[in-house]
């Protein structure tokens, strides 16, 4: 579990020059995008192998389809992954907002 730091002091906040709070308040948002940026390389990998097992999990069931079926010649494989509407759901309920990209100006 990561170590939590303790909060600001406020004597020191309340009696630090200007420069000191703006430079203070950077280094806050500098680590907060940091930790966002952590979190949605986090949340991508996630998602990445919770895919991988979800299409092993597929693989294993055509498998055990063609095995029970392999004596019947109308046979046909799973056409479509099982999961792929829920896992696009999921994505998007659990994406992280990111800022939008700036619009590219129109001519």
């Amino acid at each position: 579990m990561p170590i939590r730091r303790p909060d600001p002091p406020l004597e020191y906040l309340h009696s630090a020059s200007i420069s000191s709070l703006e430079s203070y308040e950077l280094s806050r948002l500098n680590h907060a995008a940091n930790l966002r940026r952590e979190i949605a390389a986090l949340l991508d990998q996630w998602i990445e192998e919770t895919v991988h097992a979800q299409l092993a999990r597929w693989v294993l069931e055509d498998r055990v389809m063609q095995q029970h079926s392999s004596g019947c010649e109308t046979f046909t494989p799973q056409g479509q992954l099982p999961f792929e509407v829920p896992v696009i759901q999921e994505m998007a309920a659990l994406r992280i907002a990111r800022p939008l990209k700036p619009a590219a100006p129109q001519r």
